[in-house]
């Protein structure tokens, strides 16, 4: 069987938070439920998208697209953004990723002409930061972000701090 045809794309439920965070905990990642709550929310307060892909019927991803993000670099500026682009590792490398962004991508054209996503800078984005650059992002030369702000050239606290770069 082709392995688009094991994949379905379909609105967030309620339900799949619970799944979502067993399954990352699982992987070792630091999971919890108020995150994918919160995209559920935003649903109906902020017009999100969140979305998941199923595998052979079993939630394998998700992402959640913000049609007029107020963050990042590029926020406030009436382009949509690709936010919490997860798939969980055992179902990785079989298509769900490329899956979940065509549809991002579709959804996104009808807000804007341009859609952006952050990814972090550390090596367990490595596969991400590939998919992206495969699918024609490029960095908005913004820099790295922390906390929504450009990263100083020299980290002088010795704090370890969770970056970002912005591709459109």
């Amino acid at each position: 069987m082709e392995e688009n045809r094991r994949i379905t794309i379909r609105e967030m439920r309620k339900e799949d938070v619970e799944t979502f965070v067993r399954e990352e905990r699982a992987q070792g990642w630091d999971a919890s439920p108020e995150k994918l709550e919160t995209r559920l929310r935003d649903r109906e307060e902020k017009g999100a998208l969140p979305l998941v892909a199923e595998y052979d019927g079993e939630p394998a991803g998700y992402l959640t697209l913000y049609p007029n993000s107020a963050w990042g670099a590029l926020g406030g500026k009436g382009l949509p953004e690709i936010v919490d682009f997860n798939v969980l590792e055992r179902f990785r490398r079989k298509g769900i990723g490329s899956r979940l962004m065509d549809e991002a991508e579709r959804l996104a054209k009808g807000y804007a002409d341009r859609v952006y996503l952050g990814v972090g800078l550390m090596s367990s984005y490595g596969a991400a930061q590939r998919l992206y650059v495969k699918r024609g992002y490029i960095p908005d030369g913004s820099g790295g972000l922390a906390r929504e702000r450009a990263l100083p050239r020299v980290c002088r606290d010795g704090q370890r701090r969770r970056s970002r770069a912005v591709f459109i």
